[in-house]
């Protein structure tokens, strides 16, 4: 399957952790929503994701490392990459951005939104991997 899909990563405790270029960054204990996309593969890519060993890459590898940040849920839409931008500026309404993150080939603020509700997540059209 190929498409775009949305973390949902639970940050059990407050913690800071190093994102590569970006430097360090500070998380607040709460719920996250990762936007990304995968032309091919995605559930390769979403697996990838939930795995603790690989080597670092995107900026989410450098968040979901850490021990207290896990993988919650997955919601997936079949569509084109177009379609992550699209859902990172929807998320973007109502979460709180973390600058930056996950958009370094794209000219949205981020692709990383600390949320309160998974509604907003439910109401993009995406459904549950």
């Amino acid at each position: 399957m190929k498409g775009v899909y949305v973390l949902v990563i639970d940050v059990s405790k407050d913690i800071q952790e190093k994102i590569g270029c970006l430097g360090n960054i500070n998380f607040s204990k709460g719920t996250y929503a990762y936007v990304g996309s995968a032309q091919n593969n995605l559930e390769k890519r979403v697996a990838r994701h939930r795995s603790k060993k690989k080597k670092m890459f995107w900026h989410i590898d450098y968040l979901l490392n850490n021990e207290f940040a896990n993988v919650a849920n997955v919601f997936c839409k079949k569509a084109g990459k177009s379609e992550e931008c699209k859902i990172a500026n929807s998320l973007n309404k109502t979460g709180n951005i973390i600058p930056k993150f996950g958009c370094s080939d794209c000219k949205c603020e981020s692709h990383l939104f600390q949320i309160n509700e998974l509604k907003n997540i439910l109401n993009l059209g995406v459904e549950e991997l």
